[in-house]
């Protein structure tokens, strides 16, 4: 299937029997690839097409019927029983995460439904993909209204496009592959859930490994034909093994009390749901027929459990991911049938039944004797009383050291921020007004190229009205295809959210960080359900840091945060600073991704120079200062700042939805 040896990338050889397992029954519902960048899980993916047999279409037919059973609901039938068909390889069609709802779903043939008049139907991926692989790189970056799409689809086996006057269904099943470098973000709860089977891979820690990677890449390049040669009769092996096992799929049997298993494996693992319980009884048949056995064993369902459940425990979308592999051995072992009771011819104990003394005795019986002293008169093992805190700031004259990293409260729902201008056309997201392929229509514009949108039918109109006058030399036809206007819709987009944290000392006093710290948790969730990049900045000291580069990655924006600690000066100007130069990177970057700089802070500055001396350097840029400043007395700092950078200003104590006061602009 690939160059690749299975046994160098770190789950490699899980992927590989994933695929297959889906290959011989397509129920099982697909397969995510996670794994860092360079890991060959394009490579195995594309691979698996050449391996799966060829199915039997109807000819002409653009959405893949199949001759013994054709799809009654066909847009191109239907089609008679003695309809001529052939034989095609299975199709392997990629999504590109950049793909439009038109390319993905099909649409109405604007060309010939102005130049003929004709109402046709264009098919889209979804079509091509049916009875096939439906392939997604990146399927984490995919956009919501794509997501959207592709959940209804693997949902119900059947596209349904209602858009610019066009009806239609048509069959739409597919193996739906996708892969996703964890570094850039999670997938959507839903979308992960679709996935039946997830299997991460990594690169080979073996110098070995990684020189037999590099040595069979090598090959493969230097001769492509004759490295293929090399491995076509284990090809071909496994494509014979897959047509058996299909063959061999009807005749397996799941035992009730393996069925009953995997029940309790599901329930001591907590998921949500019964589609994780069905997932693993089909693994588990799919495994059974891929092994030639013709019933279900407890091996298959350990097996198939260890595919197909980890992936499925997140209960909260910020949850570290991963695969628990402690919590599903002990799911495993704790839906194992309890032991038969001993039967009374047992023999008793050799000592009579008798037990040792306790552990915790000393040599003659008495108390234990105490542990021996760690080098500070600790317990052994155990670091000194002021282990894990960091050294006091060389700058800081109180000489207070660094404090340990406070915990988070319960996030809550925020009021909503966001950027009042309305953007241009930025990516499809939740949080501000833009310019967008779908949302209210304020307009028509003339297309570029070809009708990137749904048409704008009463413009269209008026544009061919216009030219009236040339009817009668346009053939009786009138309207031309230079008259299409598209709409223009106005909906929402994702920003880049930058947070700039106060973690200078004086956050640690009166559980003033905890707050803190609950806030931006509060904003994380935020952005990541209106699907925002995000990146965190931090003052302290002399100076600031990018403790979170831009990224979609919320759960480590989340694990950064638990690990912020407090101590030392405020540099609130170096933390500016660095964000302005963090804007003016990521615009050079993405200049369509509008940012949203949320800065949470007193408003007190006792290192470096006046912050407002960095407003030039931030002109332009969308603003909310969270102003956490508390006690009775109140020097209004922060509201100083926001007033210098035209910025919204925001009481931390208002920061929650429903809270009495809303946010206002600085006066």
């Amino acid at each position: 299937m690939t160059p690749y040896p299975f046994s160098a990338v770190v789950g490699l050889a899980d992927l590989r029997l994933a695929l297959l397992l889906n290959s011989v029954s397509p129920h099982v519902g697909g397969v995510l690839v996670r794994g860092e960048k360079g890991t060959a899980k394009s490579t195995v993916v594309r691979a698996l097409a050449s391996l799966l047999p060829p199915v039997d279409v109807v000819r002409g037919c653009r959405f893949a019927c199949d001759p013994g059973a054709p799809d009654p609901l066909c847009p191109d039938g239907p089609h008679a029983p003695d309809s001529p068909a052939h034989s095609r390889p299975a199709a392997l069609v990629e999504l590109p995460v950049g793909a439009t709802e038109d390319r993905v779903v099909g649409t109405l043939d604007i060309q010939r439904a102005l130049a003929d008049g004709v109402k046709a139907y264009e098919p889209g991926l979804l079509a091509a993909a049916h009875r096939g692989i439906l392939y997604v790189d990146e399927v984490n970056l995919l956009p919501d209204h794509l997501v959207d799409l592709l959940l209804d689809a693997a949902a119900m086996g059947r596209a349904h496009v209602e858009r610019d006057g066009v009806s239609v269904k048509h069959a739409a099943r597919f193996l739906l592959v996708g892969t996703m470098n964890p570094e850039e973000g999670e997938p959507r709860p839903q979308l992960l859930d679709r996935f039946g089977l997830v299997v991460t891979v990594s690169a080979p820690r073996d110098a070995g490994d990684r020189a037999e990677v590099v040595r069979r890449r090598l090959a493969y390049e230097a001769d492509p034909d004759a490295f293929a040669a090399r491995f076509a009769g284990d090809e071909l092996a496994l494509a014979a093994r897959i047509v058996a096992a299909r063959q061999h799929l009807p005749r397996v049997v799941l035992p009730d009390g393996e069925l009953d298993r995997i029940a309790r494996v599901c329930l001591a693992y907590g998921v949500d749901g019964m589609r994780a319980d069905i997932v693993v009884a089909r693994c588990s048949v799919a495994l059974a027929a891929w092994h030639g056995r013709d019933v279900v064993t407890a091996d298959d369902v350990r097996d198939a459990a260890r595919l197909a459940l980890p992936h499925r425990r997140r209960k909260d979308p910020l949850d570290p991911p991963g695969t628990d592999e402690e919590r599903l051995e002990d799911a495993l072992s704790q839906a194992e049938p309890p032991p038969s009771p001993p039967s009374e011819d047992d023999d008793p104990e050799p000592d009579g039944g008798g037990s040792p003394p306790p552990p915790s005795s000393g040599p003659d019986g008495g108390p234990p004797p105490p542990p021996s002293s760690g080098p500070d008169g600790g317990a052994p093992g155990q670091p000194p009383s002021d282990a894990g805190l960091d050294t006091p700031d060389a700058g800081d004259k109180s000489g207070a050291g660094m404090a340990p990293a406070a915990a988070a409260g319960n996030a809550y729902r925020t009021r909503t921020l966001k950027i009042a201008a309305r953007g241009t056309g930025g990516h499809a997201g939740r949080r501000s007004p833009s310019i967008a392929r779908r949302g209210r229509v304020i307009g028509s514009r003339v297309p570029v190229g070809k009708l990137g949108g749904a048409p704008h039918l009463p413009a269209t109109l008026r544009a061919a009205l216009h030219r009236g006058d040339r009817f009668a030399q346009a053939g009786g036809r009138l309207v031309q295809p230079r008259d299409l206007r598209e709409a223009v819709h106005v909906g929402r987009e994702a920003n880049l959210v930058l947070f700039v944290v106060d973690a200078s000392g004086s956050m640690a006093a009166r559980r003033r960080m905890t707050v803190v710290k609950t806030a931006v948790l509060s904003l994380l969730r935020d952005a990541y359900q209106r699907r925002d990049r995000v990146g965190m900045i931090t003052f302290r000291g002399h100076d600031a840091e990018q403790v979170l580069p831009p990224t979609s990655s919320h759960e480590v924006g989340v694990m950064r945060l638990a690990a912020l600690k407090t101590g030392g000066r405020t540099p609130l100007a170096a933390g500016l600073r660095t964000a302005a130069a963090t804007i003016a990177t990521e615009r050079r970057r993405d200049p369509r991704r509008r940012p949203l700089l949320i800065i949470v802070t007193d408003g007190r500055a006792t290192s470096g120079p006046d912050p407002v001396l960095m407003a030039p350097a931030l002109a332009g840029v969308a603003t909310v200062v969270v102003d956490c400043e508390s006690g009775p007395v109140r020097l209004g700092l922060a509201r100083r700042l926001a007033t210098a950078l035209d910025a919204d200003l925001m009481p931390l104590d208002q920061l929650e939805a429903g809270a009495a006061t809303a946010p206002g602009r600085a006066a």
